[in-house]
């Protein structure tokens, strides 16, 4: 049971690392919001400006409250 939930951690870190390095990557913020809408396009989904910002914060509110629970439950 131990080693299922490492793989969960392990994967869910990875989930949160790939978020977290496609929102804090060195380009400008513009240019990355730019990027995860034409990759919402492509998937048949249109947001404007102010949608596409509510987005990126609820997904940043996820991802730390995901990282927060991690820390909080880590034995490490």
């Amino acid at each position: 049971m131990k080693s299922l939930n490492l793989l969960f951690a392990f994967l869910g870190g990875a989930a949160v690392g790939a978020t977290l390095g496609l929102l804090f990557a060195p380009e400008k913020g513009e240019d990355t919001r730019k990027r995860i809408a034409e990759m919402l396009e492509e998937k048949g989904i249109k947001l404007n400006k102010s949608e596409m910002d509510k987005l990126i914060d609820d997904i940043t509110a996820k991802i730390r409250g995901k990282v927060k629970h991690i820390e909080d439950t880590s034995d490490l």
